[in-house]
């Protein structure tokens, strides 16, 4: 049994992070449910074609979903007003570092933030560790 309801993705810029997050999750996990929320159009559509169940573009879906969501998951800036190129409102920020959900923060940034500690770290770990950290919440 399944205890995990709903995975929400949410990436802005052109996708890429959130499509690869996207593929991966539904490689291991072909069950759970996807939601795929892009801070813009480009960005939605990017992680439809990587196979999510659902998709949304923009503030209200981002604060809609963190609603309800069991993990979110994204790069650190979505919890950063003005991130990802002022693509972050704060109402997104503010809306998901509130959720009730598990988040799971990719460190990569376009926000002149550096985070301590992970420039050795490849993405490709990264992701491998986003997708094995899933596990625990299905039973």
């Amino acid at each position: 049994m399944n205890k995990l309801k709903k995975i929400t993705v949410i990436d802005g810029q052109g996708g890429s992070l959130g499509k690869i997050i996207v593929k991966k999750i539904k490689e291991k996990y072909p069950t759970v449910k996807i939601i795929a929320i892009g801070t813009n159009s480009i960005a939605t559509s990017s992680m439809l074609q990587s196979g999510a169940d659902g998709i949304a573009t923009g503030e209200n879906p981002v604060i809609v979903a963190a609603r309800d969501a069991d993990i979110i998951i994204g790069p650190i800036g979505i919890v950063i007003a003005d991130a990802l190129h002022g693509e972050i409102t704060p109402k997104m920020a503010v809306a998901i570092g509130q959720s009730k959900a598990h988040k799971i923060f990719i460190p990569v940034t376009n926000c002149n933030i550096t985070i301590a500690g992970t420039n050795k770290i490849g993405l490709e770990t990264i992701i491998n560790e986003i997708i094995d950290s899933i596990q625990v919440f299905i039973e």
